[in-house]
């Protein structure tokens, strides 16, 4: 599974300039390749990421998380989240499974990375958790 480019350099703009607050990657079955299927301004937050998430389909994803530290310190942690849905197709998900880290290994900077199979599993709190 390749990766496209524009994937690879949205996200560094993400991560270096700051441009979006998100990305959604997805799968090109006939291209074979990751690419970029929908970035969030850095005015939106984290319900409207979560908000573009399919509720049946496998997704990558990559957040930008802002928080203050105890000493009053702007910090942020970019989050590497692999959406697969429990009612998602069988499919879908041994091929988002399998491609995983060769997509992972792409992208430079990543903080954390979160599994998730239903929203639960990466509502803001275990974001905040994990980035504190």
């Amino acid at each position: 599974m390749g990766v496209a480019d524009h994937s690879k350099s949205t996200y560094m703009e993400l991560q270096r300039k700051k441009v979006y607050r998100y990305v959604i990657f997805k799968i090109d079955e006939k291209k074979k390749e990751v690419i970029v299927e929908k970035t969030g301004s850095p005015a939106e937050g984290y319900d409207d990421f979560t908000a573009s998430l399919p509720e049946n389909d496998c997704r990558y994803a990559v957040y930008d998380f802002d928080y203050v530290t105890s000493e009053n310190c702007q910090k942020s942690k970019i989050f590497f989240i692999a959406w697969s849905p429990s009612g998602s197709r069988i499919r879908a998900k041994m091929l988002y499974a399998t491609s995983k880290e060769r997509f992972r290994r792409e992208l430079q900077g990543i903080h954390y990375e979160i599994q998730a199979t239903d929203p639960t599993e990466m509502d803001l709190e275990v974001i905040r958790e994990r980035a504190t």
